[in-house]
């Protein structure tokens, strides 16, 4: 057993927590069961190692089972798995995984084919709360591909990992395009692209048009200065959603969701 903070391969997995590290490694840190169990799921080859807890493992017996099939299983004392966590109560398990960051292209090629062609284009989100509670938004609205374009937070730190409640396994996600590239690429495969800016039209107009229900790519600003001049006149028409009660606006996780739903209930509808 593992049980000092300070063993080599303590503070190797420790170094996970820092954008830096997990750029130099292509590896991220997965904390807690429900995590581990979505990779298990869905991305099984993704898995490198897990660190367990004895009390975790009596716990967990039959997902540690699953997972040991395809990493092996580090037991290690409850200082030793706080020294890796992110989180104060990591409920006994951290495990480490390859990214699976998907080229550009592939991911608006794959969006394209599929049955109801939707994805989300993220520039310069800074929030990790923001970038994984769109990118779990996006998966159960039944989108294809998130676009973190450069400048945003990294999708692989620690907060969004947890805030994705495991939708990183499920959609394609492409890292470091610039929005232009982005834009370009979804235009070059017949997805129009909607803005979403409190300046635009209004999101039921839209929709009674019929073109919530065409193939689309929703362009998410950053959380305080939204989308400038320049980037809104890179998408097809800009959109905002009307506001109804006295509230001043709402947050970028908040709108997000309901424009990738919206499309989600057009297309489907069409």
């Amino acid at each position: 057993m593992l049980d000092s903070p300070r063993a080599p391969r303590v503070r190797e997995a420790a170094r996970l927590q820092q954008r830096a590290a997990r750029s130099s490694t292509g590896l991220f840190l997965l904390e807690g069961p429900a995590s581990l169990d979505e990779a298990v799921r869905w991305q099984p080859a993704q898995l490198v190692e897990v660190f367990v807890t004895d009390a975790a493992r009596e716990r967990h017996a039959e997902l540690l089972d699953r997972a040991s099939r395809h990493a092996p299983l580090t037991a290690v004392s409850e200082r030793a798995l706080a020294a890796i966590a992110d989180t104060v109560h990591p409920q006994g398990v951290v495990a480490v995984a390859k990214q699976s960051p998907v080229r550009l292209e592939d991911a608006v090629a794959r969006a394209a084919a599929s049955e109801h062609p939707l994805i989300a284009i993220l520039h310069e989100v800074r929030d990790p709360g923001n970038l994984g509670t769109i990118l779990r938004a996006a998966d159960a609205a039944g989108a294809s591909a998130v676009i973190v374009t450069a400048n945003s937070v990294d999708p692989f730190a620690p907060k969004v990992v947890r805030a994705t409640t495991g939708s990183l396994f499920h959609v394609d996600i492409a890292v470091g395009a610039s929005t232009i590239d982005a834009v370009e690429a979804a235009a070059a495969a017949g997805i129009s692209v909607l803005a979403a800016d409190v300046t635009g039209e209004d999101l039921l107009g839209l929709q009674d048009e019929g073109v919530l229900a065409r193939p689309t790519a929703w362009l998410f600003g950053n959380e305080a200065r939204g989308l400038d001049a320049a980037t809104l006149a890179l998408a097809d028409r800009s959109v905002r959603l009307p506001v109804y009660g006295h509230a001043e606006s709402l947050n970028l996780a908040t709108a997000a969701s309901v424009c990738l739903y919206q499309s989600a209930f057009a297309q489907r509808s069409a």
